[in-house]
């Protein structure tokens, strides 16, 4: 054990927030997972185990990633991403029932009885190919025509393999792809038109989807999406979809929670709540720890952006830099879509709360993430060095170098 723990390396600020989260993680899923066992007959000895086996596997995966030179992840993205475009067109083929809903998320894994969400993965290798392209064309003068085929269609392919299953998973994807560009100093003009072609096709397609009868509209998910919208912006009338009252049943879980809250596992909204362990487990933390417990959950979030920005400034190339706030940003965004929702800011997501929620692949693919920053927090790495001698046997470094 000790020479493992000898053997982090990176920001041990972030191997701290890190270890907080895993271990607090089994407080308020404990508490929400009621409804899970007494409905399916299980216990609360087994679903913690799985709980704490995909925490082992998750920081597995962190101690694995994060030995990996960060320059290796060049030559990685373009092996993995057209084998995770292969696994988004393969998910949408495949019907999987949550909650009495049926949805096009997950793969089933074989005899362990986890799902996988594609999409997760999708996301964290979309940034790392990004962030190579983005460094390879930095003081370059590019035309948009050039940044069509390596750029924005494998942007286009991912987001849109996404888009038919899961609207909130194909926005948080797309925008932090967009941000990503910009950041990475993709020039500006093109960005604006891409803005305004999407502001305007969205515009459309959701102006005529509202318009539209709900027995007219031609695919499930845009129904969902449309009741979710029409609760949204008008809470008080009765709206006929599954999601009527899961934002009325979080802010009642918020305000009988108060300031201190009631106590661990004295949540009563969370047997009410639908994915009380998942989508809305925000919302049981507060009635049970209080707005006291909540704030201090957005604070670790947001000491975690701080620590992404110093490790993203203090790293030496640009393809660090990059990689860094790309597969960074988007755990500390998708934390914060998760909290607007269960306070009433924005419509019904379903996107779980990360290091928190239940959930196997959510924390898989975070951790996998917290490993790439932690690969290049360390110190010792020299990336894109000129003089640096390339290893002609490992076909990784050779491909890396070369990008």
């Amino acid at each position: 054990m000790y020479k493992l723990v000898k053997g982090l390396r990176g920001d041990k600020a972030v191997w701290g927030i890190l270890a907080l989260m895993a271990v607090f993680s089994f407080l308020p899923v404990y508490s929400a997972i009621t409804k899970i066992v007494f409905s399916d007959g299980g216990s609360f000895g087994v679903q913690m185990f799985k709980h704490a086996m995909l925490w082992v596997l998750g920081f597995a995966i962190v101690y694995t990633v994060h030995r990996v030179p960060t320059h290796y992840f060049k030559g990685l993205s373009l092996i993995a991403l057209p084998i995770v475009l292969l696994l988004l067109a393969y998910t949408l083929t495949v019907k999987t029932e949550i909650g009495g809903v049926e949805a096009n998320r997950w793969i089933p894994i074989p005899f362990v009885g986890i799902r996988f969400q594609t999409s997760t993965l999708a996301s964290v290798v979309l940034m790392v190919w990004i962030a190579r392209y983005l460094s390879k064309i930095k003081d370059k003068k590019i035309t948009f025509a050039e940044s069509i085929l390596p750029l924005w269609l494998p942007i286009a392919l991912v987001v849109g393999l996404i888009l038919p299953a899961n609207f909130s998973t194909a926005f948080i994807v797309g925008f932090m792809a967009f941000l990503l560009c910009f950041l990475g100093g993709y020039p500006l003009k093109y960005l604006l038109r891409i803005v305004g072609t999407g502001l305007l096709i969205g515009g459309m397609f959701f102006f005529t989807l509202l318009k539209m009868p709900s027995d007219a509209i031609p695919f499930s998910r845009a129904l969902t999406w449309k009741g979710r919208i029409e609760k949204f912006i008008n809470p008080a009338e009765e709206i006929n979809t599954a999601d009527i009252s899961q934002l009325d049943k979080a802010k009642m879980a918020i305000a009988e929670g108060g300031i201190i809250g009631k106590g661990a596992g004295k949540s009563v909204m969370k047997n009410l709540l639908p994915e009380s362990e998942s989508d809305f487990i925000f919302a049981v933390i507060i009635e049970e720890y209080g707005l006291i417990g909540g704030f201090a959950l957005l604070f670790f979030y947001l000491l975690l952006l701080f620590r992404i920005l110093v490790i993203a400034n203090s790293t030496k190339s640009i393809f660090s830099k990059l990689l860094v706030i790309g597969v960074g940003l988007p755990i500390v965004f998708q934390a914060l879509v998760h909290m607007a929702v269960a306070v009433g800011l924005f419509p019904t997501t379903g996107q779980p709360l990360p290091f928190i929620s239940k959930g196997g692949t959510s924390i898989w693919m975070t951790c996998m993430a917290i490993g790439i920053i932690l690969s290049a927090s360390e110190k010792k790495e020299e990336e894109e060095q000129p003089e640096a001698k390339i290893d002609d046997s490992n076909p990784l470094e050779v491909l890396s170098a070369q990008l």
